[in-house]
């Protein structure tokens, strides 16, 4: 990667009026912005359909999108929606994602423009939809029948479903086809139109120098079209259900680990089968972004193995990962790997191995400096190029809020650190990455705009009550934009 700088902010964090954020006219603006900044990168976190928690990392599909992310109005616009139907939109706040009331609404909306579509959309538009079904079969007829069964099934999960359809018996899955045939189409077309939408959105911001980096979970949710479908690579019981589970042993975020609850994989089928679906999942990403990020990295060195049964993290034990292996396929069927290794946690030897023997840069966030001395890895003086440097992730406290509730002795470490007094503390942080021989930097919106505690937008083992955050314009002043625009030149990025 060049020397370059960019700003984490997840789509669903931009402004727009109907509750969350879109591929709307704000998000090609915050491209333009990006842009004005002497910005080169724009990273995003996992686009699929979310679930239970909102939650990115737990989407209902690997490869397809979030039909909340379609905009309402570009549908309008492609006479995908009639015009009349954005009329009288809800007092949603501008602040904060109301996934509840959001999803009632949108998917409201979505179904009247599927209607739309279906009625008068052009020849020429029925034959883009029907070609793009055809290429993405592979995994987008299981996803739509997975999403229709779901539905039909008030969202249970898929191990409460009739049993000949939990266990994809064919005469089940045909009776489903011929009977859902209306709703599997249905959402056959909100895949087409997210996919058209951020193909044109990711062709602009590539027009105007900026990159995508995007992000991929290691792991995948247990209720998802994946599992569901490739029973056979989890390590699931008769029923479906998992008899271990992912997370992390005690660490940072938690004193007793997370309990992410995803199934694991068997690698051994896996590797049997030459790690097709590992192949697949990142042919479709490396087709939606320029870079991938993915997610706990480590963990296919080895990962924490925690009983489905055990109600913390804490009595797991590390099993090892596919290593080299699965990485030296993927590469054999897509050439060069433009992905981002995300080291944190408990790194050993082997993990670092593993990240440099295919080059992956890793990553350095700064607010893990400051717990040891001089010689912490994490501190800017000790970074290496290849890597990718962050003040704080989407998992971290801002840096305000992250500053402000530090002990004395840890915010006097910060302060010798940056050589100020700590009254610009985010800036003072983002001075020192951006002058660091990291190649890349990435800095999060709300470190930009100065915003507190009050704009984090994750807190690792929280179930609920993440992934809300929003900006509006009236932030991001033209005085921050080109104070970072000014600070980018300085070094070099």
């Amino acid at each position: 990667m060049e020397r370059a700088s960019g700003i984490l902010l997840h789509p669903t964090s931009l402004p727009g009026r109907f509750g969350i954020g879109e591929f709307n006219d704000d998000a090609y603006r915050f491209v333009d912005v990006l842009a004005e900044m002497g910005q080169k990168l724009w990273q995003v976190l996992p686009l699929g359909p979310t679930g239970y928690g909102d939650s990115p990392y737990q989407c209902f599909s690997a490869f397809a999108g979030n039909p909340l992310l379609i905009s309402l109005e570009h549908l309008a616009r492609e006479n995908a929606l009639a015009w009349d139907d954005l009329k009288d939109v809800p007092a949603f706040p501008a602040d904060r994602v109301e996934y509840g009331d959001v999803i009632d609404y949108k998917f409201d909306l979505l179904h009247r423009s599927y209607i739309h579509f279906m009625q008068y959309a052009s020849t020429q538009q029925h034959e883009a939809f029907e070609a793009f079904c055809a290429a993405n079969a592979a995994w987008l007829d299981d996803y739509a029948l997975f999403i229709a069964l779901k539905d039909a099934h008030a969202g249970d999960p898929w191990t409460t479903w009739q049993d000949d359809v939990a266990r994809r018996a064919p005469t089940a899955l045909a009776r489903s086809r011929n009977q859902l045939a209306n709703a599997i189409h249905k959402q056959k077309y909100y895949q087409f139109q997210f996919f058209q939408q951020w193909a044109a959105l990711k062709r602009y911001a590539n027009a105007k120098g900026i990159k995508i980096i995007g992000d991929i979970p290691i792991f995948v949710a247990f209720d998802s079209a994946d599992v569901w479908s490739h029973r056979e690579s989890f390590h699931l019981d008769q029923r479906g259900n998992p008899t271990v589970i992912a997370g992390v042993p005690p660490d940072y975020f938690s004193p007793t680990g997370q309990r992410w609850g995803n199934p694991l994989y068997r690698w051994e089928v896996m590797a049997q089968q030459g790690y097709t679906w590992w192949i697949e999942r990142c042919r479709a990403a490396f087709a939606l972004f320029d870079y991938v990020r993915i997610d706990h990295f480590r963990g296919f060195e080895s990962y924490w193995e925690v009983p489905a049964d055990a109600p913390t993290a804490e009595n797991g034990r590390w099993v090892k990962g596919p290593g080299k292996a699965l990485f030296q396929a993927i590469k054999a069927a897509l050439g060069d790997l433009p992905i981002i290794a995300e080291d944190l946690g408990i790194i050993t030897p082997e993990v670092k191995a593993l990240r440099d023997a295919f080059g992956f840069p890793g990553m350095r966030v700064l607010q893990f400096a400051f717990v040891a001395d001089a010689s912490s890895e994490f501190l800017p003086h000790n970074y290496v190029r290849n890597t990718v440097a962050y003040a704080g992730t989407h998992d971290n406290d801002t840096t305000r809020g992250w500053f402000e509730k530090l002990d004395p002795q840890t915010r006097q470490q910060v302060l010798d650190y940056t050589g100020t007094d700590g009254s610009q503390i985010t800036w003072d942080l983002i001075r020192l990455l951006l002058m660091s021989v990291a190649d890349t930097v990435i800095l999060t919106l709300q470190d930009v705009i100065g915003l507190g505690s009050e704009a984090r937008m994750n807190f690792p083992g929280r179930a609920e009550g993440n992934w809300q955050w929003r900006f509006t314009w009236d932030q991001l002043t033209r005085e921050v934009q080109a104070r970072l625009r000014k600070m980018t030149a300085t070094y070099g990025r």
